[in-house]
This record gives structure tokens, sequence and C-alpha cells, in this order.
């Protein structure tokens, strides 16, 4: 794919960018369909989009990137002195205290600690794409791990744990704080609940197709559905859906679970970041979300893992970006962040499934001419 099929604009300063995007859309191939886009000090300086059926106005799952927008939403209640990060979760939810989680703080939960990965017998897809019920699941549910003597990424569940503890102490959800709170006042194409009115602009995840070698990998390290990685990616009930088919579910786009269930533009993604660190959480809340709190091995990828509070250490993964970066990929692809100390905000979106899930590979050279170009 050469550059002319690259759409939109960079500022000044940001040429190298909408080249670097023209060599990935060229590596990819003629069904490469992607959104990037990244704002400075507040200022849309990136705004691309490339492939068949997408625009820049397109709205597809963004998967695990929701939980950014879940765990802003908790982040600024904390602010708000609202909820307290070292308060018992069963102080405001008493039915979680069950079956030796009574110990188990706010932080512990938003620092993948708690060992609730996913439910004995698993989740149906309806019950998967409501989090009342995920959570009324939970609430009983023996850890599989002592909480606090390790992590694991709670994929399908953490905006459901999250989520009713805010709930229970506001009465709201989160996806009606984040549309009050952070998707109307800054007219974000970000969305926890996909109004009817905008689904002729979603498109529909493709799924991933994997190279022979990239299939014998997959293979290779393939875990079985009553593993703790079967558990917590929901594979241990036999009507599971597909990771990729998440977002294309009419329910899980209409309830939205607040850890896979958004629908974004990269706009949305890049413009949600840029409000958090313009103004929207103070430096030292976001300072302490950004914190390292679990790094090491993660007991539900079995590999590699580093989380502050809710949000992703995504200079963990990308060692260019300043210390205290936050932000949170998602499994088709997607990327998405903060870097209060170089005032980049950044979004990345993607139609079909990356291999081999979460961030797509392809994110790290663009973040690389991003970050170059907005600290030149």
């Amino acid at each position: 794919m050469s550059s002319e099929h690259i759409q939109g604009t960079v500022a000044a300063g940001f040429e190298s960018v909408r080249a670097e995007f023209a060599a990935v859309a060229a590596a990819e191939g003629g069904d490469y369909a992607a959104q990037l886009v990244a704002h400075l000090d507040g200022e849309r300086v990136v705004d691309l989009w490339t492939g068949p059926e997408l625009t820049a106005d397109s709205l597809t799952g963004v998967f695990s990137s929701t939980k950014g927008a879940a765990h802003l939403v908790v982040a600024l209640l904390v602010q708000d002195g609202v909820l307290d990060l070292d308060q018992r979760v069963a102080h405001y939810w008493p039915e979680f205290g069950a079956a030796g989680k009574d110990a188990v703080t706010l932080r512990d939960l938003l620092a993948h600690r708690a060992g609730v990965v996913g439910a004995d017998g698993g989740f149906t897809a309806e019950e998967i794409a409501d989090d009342r019920v995920i959570a009324e699941r939970l609430a009983p549910q023996r850890p599989y791990w002592r909480p606090g003597t390790a992590f694991g990424y709670h994929a399908l569940v953490i905006g459901a744990l999250t989520g009713e503890v805010v709930r229970r102490v506001t009465g709201r959800s989160i996806q009606e704080h984040f549309e009050e709170r952070v998707r109307q006042p800054f007219g974000l194409d970000f969305y926890l609940g996909l109004p009817e009115e905008l689904e002729p602009r979603f498109l529909t995840t493709l799924p991933m197709l994997p190279t022979p070698e990239q299939l014998a990998e997959l293979e290779a390290n393939a875990t079985g559905p009553d593993s703790l990685t079967g558990i917590a990616f929901n594979r241990n009930h036999p009507k599971a859906p597909e990771l990729w088919e998440l977002p294309n579910l009419e329910v899980v786009r209409q309830l939205s679970p607040a850890s896979v269930g958004g629908v974004a533009s990269a706009r949305g993604l890049a413009g949600m970041y840029a409000a958090a660190i313009g103004g929207l959480l103070s430096p030292a809340t976001a300072a302490e979300f950004a914190q390292v709190h679990s790094i090491g091995y993660d007991l539900s990828t079995r590999k590699h893992n580093a989380f502050g509070l809710g949000f992703a250490v995504v200079s963990d993964e990308y060692p260019v970006l300043g210390q205290g970066a936050f932000g949170h990929s998602g499994a088709a692809g997607s990327q998405a962040f903060a870097d209060p100390r170089s005032g980049l905000a950044y979004g990345y979106n993607r139609r079909r499934f990356a291999f081999p899930g979460g961030a797509a590979p392809e994110n790290a050279r663009l973040i690389r001419a991003v970050h170059a170009a907005a600290t030149a």
C-alpha cells in the first residue's frame, strides 16, 4: 500500500509519522485498515487512517482499551474523595468478602492482585456482556491464588469488579459516570454503550489470519480451557464466544462491559487521554494510577506484564516513553495512552485482529515515530 492511500493530516514536524504509517500499511498488505491519532499538549497533531471501508469516523470494538475509560472514572472518584484506594472492597461491597477475599483492598483489585480472574464454569456470551451478572457470580467465587501473593490479568472481569464498587458507593454505573464526566464534556467518539443511531458507523472486527508459522506458534503455546489462562479468558465455558467476536455481538455493544465492551475511533482513544492529562486528572492522581503496582510474571497471560492501578504501565513495553505514562491496549491491536512528561496522547485502532493478540506489533514503530516528532 503506497503513501497516497494514507488519508488524513499531520501537523508540521510530524511528516515522518505519516511516512511510518504508510510503511506499516505497505508491510501489512491490502486489507489493512487502521486509524492513528496523536495529540501534543492538547493539540491534535496526527490524524491518519487507511484501508477498505474505514474512515476517520469509523467505530470499532476496542476490547481492553475500554479498561482505560473505566479506570479513568475510578481515578476521578478517588480524586474526588469518594473512593479510598486502601479501603477493603468488602467495606463497599460486603458480598465480595466471601471465600478468603475479605482483606482485598480497592488498590489490590485495581492492580490485578485479587485472584478472581474468572468463574468456575465460565460465562455465556450474554453473561460476559453484563457487568452486574459477572459481579454477582464472582462475589462468592474462591480466588484462584491467595490475594496479594501474585498478580494475573483479570482480562474479562476487572471492569465488572471495580464497576460494582462504583455502583455500590455512588448508585451509578461506570458507564453512566463515563458518559457524563468524560465522553459528553469532551465530545469523544468513545462509547461505553453504543447508541443505536451510531450503529451504521460501526465496523465489525475481523478475525486473525495467522501465517502457518504463527499458527504453529499458537498451537505450541496453547493452554487448556480449565487452566488459569483458560479461566481468565473464559475458555472454560463450552459455548463461550471467541474473543475476537465480542464487539460484533449487539448485546456487548449495547451493555458495554467495562472490561472489553467499548466502541471507539482512534480520535476517541487519543482524545480521552489528552483530556486526562489536560486537566481532568491532577498530576498527583495521574502519577498514583500510573505507578507500578504489579510487575513480573503474570499468572493469567503466562508472560511478563506491568500494571499500575487499572491502567497498564506502557513505558514498560515502550521504553522510549516517559516514566508515568499510562494507558491500555486492546486484544485486536489497539493501543492508547498518555505520556504526561512529553504531553503526548496516542490512539491507534485497527480492524483485523492482529497476531498474537493485544497491542499490535506495529505500535512499537509508530510510537517511536510519534514520540521522536513530539520531542524534536
